[in-house]
């Protein structure tokens, strides 16, 4: 499908100067006769956009070679307006909505809806609701071949981009391209190398006439997202005559636990478009060097598609060094011991990483060398590195009674995660940045009032995009049916995009089950939490020796956890510092003898088996209001006075009954 826009000349010099009636009429019949011109014709289509007193111009989308001068001609006089077409420029989808709002604002058209559903375009430009994310360009006109050489040497391609450039122009140019021999898989870690390189393929093909289309839509697939089949066959569709650009997006894949499962039925729709229209649009798949497995899954499923690989050579030794020195002189800088002494003569570089390598000598002797009254200010990223973690959720986790470890955790969390993102400013290759967690500790222990802060410490700090909590149980993720427990749990992975999911009591999924709807909601979780790494956070949480058989249910389990977080019981003043918090937050005081009698409260309730931590103290504090209610209403009411009313003392504290044979709990992993 190509989309054109021709320019006219004026057909009346003085059009927009003219009564309104007149522009009315007009238009009335420019909508009624361009109706009649296309109702027949369920391939083509023309529509007028605008007139003004200097040109008019016409919209042409069609799905077969037309001359289309000769059509702008044609509808021109059918339409009876005086214009010869003089200019035709090839457009996207993106610039023909703009001309066909344009017609619609004008009258000429009855509905711009209509015409992008007669081609199926309603489907991925949003009407209606409707949509994908895809980007368009269109292909660079009148390439000369020996400029794409030399940008092709210039990106270190010379093994596999090369010898095709040659491949393409040996070929003999067809009026009418009769399809594509093979289809390209471009292979690099630099995302701008990458784009350069296949629009210099395009560049090259259109050259040499083997599509009819300049138009080419790009699409980016990262791991864990989520392409109908519809989505793929409407896209390649609206690029019939033209070519569609996948780029794979992620890091690499070289875990040994099958990071790739969850991409299989994405690549398998892709790779079935590919195979569909094979020969009316041209492929280019885009992956990291490293992306192998996933590399081999494409090719699992494209079938006998012939697919030219292009990569960067790798570069070691003089032509390394050589490199390096050109890169100095491009910019105007003299290369010195301190970037040589960066070079290692046994390796073979990547231009990538020769670059990096020069970028980070280069950008230290800007600032000590070449602008020495520079070299005192702190680069960014050391300032970054040394910065605290922002917003009042972290002042709020700081304020906590008690929590030190898992504070010490959280921090360190927080910290890896800043330091993978410093690492890839610098070049270095990062991990994937899982941040799951499991949390263990007894009962009111505050696991879920630090998992709600660590969620808003993420997004504030800019490593989760929402923040928000989605707290499950088993109730919550398993289904009552068979088939329905993954949808579940999928729906709650979506649900919680950008946040953090909290699932307490995790081993209640698996728990006296199994081989039942739990291992299933345990497999879909670990699934889940793969291909959601960077958007999701997910947080087990339970008591200890429970969560470590937890951990044993499922293989993929345990590795994907990056952080152990254990909650101890509170200790005595701890307690007491939590109730006087308490009573602070409601208003109230807690006198001395009231504090003295709560900490023998606390002993006594601190060797039960069932003790609840930071919940007895709100339970303790509750009572101690009621008994307070209870002692005031036995005095004068007319005497009490604000303090009075607002302080407990230590006949409103009740001791419990001491528990003679409590065993009590142990936190860590038995």
């Amino acid at each position: 499908m190509q989309i054109y826009k021709l320019y006219g000349d004026p057909v009346d010099k003085n059009i927009e100067s003219k009564e309104k009636a007149v522009r009315n009429e007009l238009a009335h019949r420019i909508a009624f006769k361009t109706e009649e011109f296309n109702r027949n014709d369920n391939e083509t289509l023309c529509f007028v956009s605008d007139i003004t007193n200097n040109e008019i111009t016409v919209g042409i989308i069609t799905k077969r070679r037309v001359k289309l001068l000769d059509l702008a001609d044609e509808f021109a006089a059918y339409l009876d307006l005086d214009t010869v077409f003089t200019q035709v420029e090839e457009i996207t989808i993106n610039s023909l909505q703009s001309l066909l709002n344009c017609a619609y604002r004008q009258d000429y058209i009855d509905s711009e809806d209509e015409i992008l559903e007669k081609f199926e375009l309603d489907k991925i430009t949003g009407r209606m609701g409707r949509g994908i994310n895809f980007g368009e360009n269109l292909v660079r006109e009148g390439c000369r071949k020996d400029d794409l050489k030399m940008a092709a040497e210039s990106y270190f391609m010379n093994k596999t981009l090369l010898p095709e450039l040659e491949r393409i122009y040996a070929g003999k140019k067809f009026p009418n391209a009769p399809g594509h021999p093979v289809h390209y898989m471009v292979e690099t870690d630099d995302r701008d190398v990458r784009r350069e390189v296949y629009k210099i393929i395009l560049d090259a093909l259109y050259a040499n006439s083997r599509f009819p289309s300049r138009r080419y839509a790009f699409l980016d697939f990262r791991p864990g997202d989520s392409y109908s089949k519809m989505a793929f066959e409407t896209l390649y569709k609206v690029c019939d005559g033209g070519a569609v650009v996948i780029r794979y997006l992620a890091n690499d894949d070289s875990e040994d636990d099958g990071t790739v499962s969850g991409e299989h039925e994405v690549i398998e729709n892709i790779c079935d478009m590919a195979r569909i229209y094979r020969n009316r649009v041209l492929t280019v798949i885009c992956l990291p060097r490293e992306c192998k497995k996933v590399k081999s899954v494409f090719y699992e499923y494209l079938g006998n598609m012939a697919f030219v690989e292009v990569r960067e050579d790798l570069i070691g030794g003089d032509m390394a060094l050589a490199v390096l020195s050109d890169l100095a002189r491009d910019h105007s800088v003299r290369p010195d011991k301190k970037l040589t002494a960066k070079f290692d003569p046994e390796k073979a570089y990547l231009p990538t990483e020769l670059r990096e390598l020069f970028f980070e000598w280069y950008n230290d002797k800007l600032k000590n060398s070449v602008y020495p009254q520079y070299k005192d200010i702190s680069v960014a990223r050391r300032e970054v590195a040394k910065a605290a973690p922002r917003g009042s959720a972290y002042d709020d986790l700081t304020e906590m009674i008690g929590l030190t470890e898992a504070k010490q955790v959280i921090r360190k969390a927080l910290n890896y995660y800043k330091i993978q993102k410093l690492y890839e400013e610098k070049g270095v290759r990062r991990d994937h940045p899982a941040m799951h967690m499991v949390f263990t500790g007894n009962p009111g222990t505050a696991k879920t009032t630090v998992a709600r802060l660590f969620a808003r410490i993420m997004k504030e700090n800019g490593l989760l995009s929402k923040g928000q909590l989605v707290e499950v149980g088993r109730g919550d993720l398993v289904g009552k049916y068979v088939g329905w427990t993954a949808k579940t749990v999928q729906a709650k992975f979506k649900e919680a995009i950008g946040g953090v999911i909290f699932i307490d009591e995790a081993y209640s999924l698996v728990d006296d089950r199994s081989g039942s709807f739990g291992d299933e909601a345990i497999n879909t979780i670990v699934q889940e939490m793969e291909n959601n790494r960077d958007k999701v956070v997910v947080i087990f949480a339970g008591y200890p020796d429970k969560m470590e058989g937890f951990l044993r249910t499922n293989p993929g389990l345990r590795s994907r956890i990056a952080f152990h977080v254990p909650f101890a019981d509170y200790n005595t003043d701890e307690l007491c510092r939590i109730a006087r918090l308490i009573s602070e937050k409601n208003g109230m005081h807690i006198n001395d003898g009231a504090m003295s009698k709560l900490a023998n409260v606390f002993d006594i309730a601190r060797s039960g088996s069932d003790f609840g931590n930071g919940r007895y103290v709100r339970n303790v504090f509750e009572h101690a209001k009621m008994n307070q209610a209870s002692r005031l209403l036995e005095n004068d009411i007319e005497s009490l006075n604000a303090e009075d009313v607002t302080t407990i003392t230590a006949d409103d504290i009740t001791l419990p009954e001491k528990q003679e044979t409590a065993e009590k709990r142990r936190i860590g992993f038995c």
